[in-house]
């Protein structure tokens, strides 16, 4: 069911792996998914009750239903889970939502910030002393949404294979921003880690986890935690290990990382690269969105696919040894496909003109 990121996204994972993905969009709507990539576009009126009735039948020979509206939403449109699931028993209903299908706040709007912010998620971005930061909308609609949806609809199909049965996938952001976060909640319960953002190990209170300015206004960053690495960044930056604080020693942290600050703005971000590249000391730059394509890594990796207009994409990940990603594949336009899709889902050609002629679909 057409959605904004999240949804699109999940959408997406499968279709760049292999996935047949028919996208149900709105009859005459603006095409706003900006990952579309290798997926097909049926229109369909969900107002008109002959609409209803032909993704109820698309349905029963569906492997997957993903839809990203708020509970209730399905049910009032009257495909919920309980009729979509009693037309076909081995369905995979996935319901990709900020909330979640039960609590409190479940009929509430929301965005990626609120989610993550009930999480304890966001709590946890931004320096000592100042406001939390979100990490645009990555954390709640992406990773916690988009792509543990894509592995929850994985698992349900693999769960199928033993059983033959479908299930409805749950995928709520505020739950897959809190899991992401596991590691952090249990360093906390472990006493490594304190409420007190921008003071712990890995969120900017470390000089040796840190981004640095560089001389020409750019950035690089830091990670340097293990000593041996923390070694090879003393190193690099000219400074004697014997004259230098422990490395753990916070009451030192705030004193080293200005030092570090005022070493790293005395060159450029690729004069540090000269340096830094191909050691160990766990520095690298910062580049903006624009600048991705050209590092050498970037290329021997292919990390960019150009789409079919030339415009340059991430490639599909994890790289597969034997059955890889496909390069982004074209964009359809809304109902470009909706002839076609019916056609293979078992609709005549009469019955494909009768709902044209009503509007059910277009």
């Amino acid at each position: 069911m057409a959605g904004l990121a999240p949804a699109p996204f999940c959408g997406m994972i499968l279709a760049d792996f292999g996935a047949d993905v028919v996208r149900v969009d709105r009859p005459n709507s603006s095409n706003f998914d900006q990952l579309a990539r290798g997926k097909r576009s049926v229109a369909i009126s969900l107002k008109h009750a002959d609409g209803v009735a032909t993704l109820l039948r698309m349905i029963e020979n569906a492997d997957v239903l993903l839809e990203p509206f708020r509970s209730g939403v399905m049910e009032r449109l009257g495909v919920g889970p309980d009729v979509a699931c009693a037309r076909n028993p081995r369905l995979i209903y996935a319901r990709l939502t900020g909330w979640g299908q039960q609590g409190p706040y479940a009929t509430m709007a929301g965005h990626d910030i609120n989610y993550i912010a009930l999480s304890g998620a966001l709590s946890l971005i931004g320096r000592r002393g100042e406001k939390p930061l979100a990490p645009v909308n990555l954390l709640g609609d992406f990773a916690g949404g988009g792509m543990l949806c894509a592995l929850g609809i994985a698992l349900a199909l693999v769960e199928r294979a033993s059983s033959g049965k479908g299930q409805v996938v749950d995928a709520a952001m505020v739950d897959g921003a809190a899991y992401l976060s596991s590691f952090i909640y249990n360093f906390r319960a472990s006493g490594f880690w304190t409420d007190n953002r921008g003071t712990n190990l890995l969120d900017s209170g470390a000089p040796f986890y840190e981004t640095y300015e560089t001389k020409d206004g750019q950035y690089v960053s830091v990670g340097a935690i293990e000593p041996q690495f923390y070694d090879a960044l003393l190193k690099g930056l000219g400074l004697d290990p014997s004259r230098m604080p422990a490395q753990h020693d916070r009451s030192q942290w705030e004193a080293t990382k200005s030092q570090f600050a005022q070493i790293f703005a005395t060159r450029t971000r690729d004069e540090w690269g000269v340096v830094f590249d191909g050691t160990d000391a766990c520095v690298a730059p910062v580049l903006g969105l624009g600048e991705t394509a050209s590092h050498a890594h970037n290329r021997a990796r292919h990390l960019l696919l150009p789409n079919q207009g030339g415009e340059l994409q991430p490639a599909p990940a994890p790289r597969l040894s034997r059955t890889p990603g496909a390069a982004p594949r074209p964009t359809p336009q809304v109902g470009q496909h909706t002839v076609e899709v019916l056609a293979e889902y078992g609709f005549r050609e009469d019955e494909i003109r009768q709902l044209t002629h009503t509007g059910a679909i277009g």
